[in-house]
C-alpha cells in the first residue's frame, strides 16, 4: 500500500494553491464578443436619456477598443458599467 510522505502533502498544497486561483480567474472572464452582443441587444431595446446614451456609447467605444486588443477583462468591465447605466 502506498503511503503519503510529508513532502507529498506540501506538493499537493502548492499545486492546489496555484491552480485554483488561476482557474477561478479564467472562469470569471467571458469573451468580450459575447458580452458586447448582450450589451448591444440591451441598448437596442432600452429607452435612454441623451446623457446616459452618450455615456453608454463612450463605454462601448472603450470596450470595443479593449476587445480588439484582446483585453477581455477590461472590455467586460466597460460593458458591465454600460449595462449598469442602462439598468437605472
Amino acid at each position: 500500500m502506498y503511503s503519503f510522505k510529508p513532502s507529498h502533502y506540501v506538493r499537493a498544497a502548492i499545486l492546489v494553491m496555484t491552480v485554483l486561483p488561476l482557474a477561478a480567474n479564467a472562469a470569471s472572464v467571458r469573451p468580450c464578443e459575447d458580452v458586447l452582443k448582450e450589451m448591444r441587444a440591451t441598448k437596442a431595446s432600452a429607452t435612454l436619456a441623451p446623457d446616459v446614451k452618450s455615456k453608454v456609447d463612450a463605454l462601448e467605444t472603450k470596450a470595443v477598443e479593449r476587445c480588439n486588443a484582446d483585453d477581455d477583462k477590461r472590455a467586460d468591465g466597460f460593458l458591465q458599467d454600460a449595462m449598469k447605466l442602462m439598468a437605472k
